[in-house]
């Protein structure tokens, strides 16, 4: 199997299975002299590990992430980057492969058990095997380090929507995301969400949610014209976490029902000598390189596909047959996803910062 890495300057190629003894990646570009440790990386695990609230997969996993290689210890006490690959492992715990083992033979619909078995003629049925979200353990563990790069970068993430329901934007709270199990920027919806998605858990079934990932301190100039545009590596990045269906910078989809009066973003000039911007409908990103404004990225994360109501499908024989899937199960992944964007924003732009430093000198 190719593609298992990420970006360019700053890289990151993960491995494993959600059942397998453990997972891990290797992290490259990573500039020396970084101050780094386990904890650094930890603190963003914490945030998507499993079985937290009720709200999320019951699988106890801990997450403790080892550094392998990478830094060295100076004589000042403090563990570095040593400019070298960093590796970095994760061991699994929690497993509990019999779950499955009643549809190692079927498809479950909406996953990818059928394209994953036409492509390659095998796959791991336990988990989802490589194409499991546990795979997003390691995105979140090299956007740790990613972070590291861009200090002066702010990224923070929220849901916005739990199946139809929206927060209002008039309570954006960004505290408040710490403050409860969903992520959400709004007390008042994430209250209205746990009543939700406790229906939609002990229906058996599960739901769908938007999250939207902001980023303070871009400077401008990230980013390029054609075929290195930054809202394209961002798009690229949001799409590859699992379960992502759509992806929209700034306005998205809503600037096709905007003027052109309406969608531009005005400029006045600024107190520093940079322009400012009267609005943000281009997310942060314009020709491909950000303005210096904050980029703002939304996906839309599908309803998990794992579900414990009865199905329709086919097994490998080509039988029709109906599936139901046992074991432990997000009722909204959109949830956890959270920390994985922010992570993936990190990485985008800690990789552009990187080409763009190279460029500048």
């Amino acid at each position: 199997m190719s593609h298992n890495s990420f970006g360019h300057l700053f890289r990151f190629t993960t491995f494993g299975e959600s059942h397998g003894p453990a997972i891990g990646c290797v992290v490259d570009g990573c500039p020396p002299r970084i101050a780094l440790t386990e904890a650094d990386i930890q603190a963003d695990l914490d945030r998507r590990r499993p079985g937290q609230s009720r709200f999320t997969t019951q699988r106890q996993e801990p997450d403790n992430v080892k550094i392998l290689s990478g830094v060295f210890t100076e004589a000042d006490g403090i563990q570095r980057t040593t400019g070298t690959s960093i590796g970095l492992l994760i061991e699994n715990v929690d497993q509990r492969s019999k779950d499955y083992s009643e549809i190692a033979q079927k498809f479950r619909p909406g996953h990818a058990d059928y394209t994953y078995d036409a492509k390659y003629g095998i796959r791991d049925p336990r988990g989802g095997g490589r194409s499991s979200a546990r795979e997003t353990a390691m995105r979140v563990a090299a956007g740790a380090i990613a972070r590291k790069v861009i200090p002066f970068m702010r990224i923070r993430g929220a849901l916005v929507q739990m199946g139809p329901h929206k927060i209002d934007r008039a309570n954006w709270d960004w505290e408040e995301v710490n403050n409860n199990p969903f992520f959400c920027p709004d007390a008042k919806a994430a209250t209205f969400f746990a009543d939700y998605l406790d229906q939609i858990r002990k229906s058996g079934s599960s739901i769908g949610a938007v999250i939207e990932v902001v980023a303070e301190g871009v400077p401008a100039g990230l980013g390029a014209p054609i075929y290195g545009k930054l809202d394209a590596d961002l798009a690229s990045a949001m799409m590859s976490i699992n379960a992502v269906k759509g992806v929209e910078i700034g306005a998205g989809f809503g600037a096709a029902e905007l003027t052109g009066e309406e969608n531009a973003d005005e400029m006045r000039a600024g107190n520093d000598g940079s322009p400012r911007f009267t609005a943000n409908h281009a997310g942060g990103i314009l020709g491909g390189i950000s303005s210096g404004q904050p980029v703002v990225v939304r996906f839309a994360v599908k309803p998990t596909s794992s579900i414990l109501t009865p199905r329709l499908t086919v097994d490998k024989a080509g039988a029709e047959t109906e599936i139901l899937t046992k074991g432990r199960h997000d009722p909204c992944v959109g949830i956890r996803a959270v920390p994985v964007g922010e992570a993936m924003m990190a990485i985008v732009l800690a990789d552009h910062f990187l080409r763009h430093r190279a460029q500048v000198g």
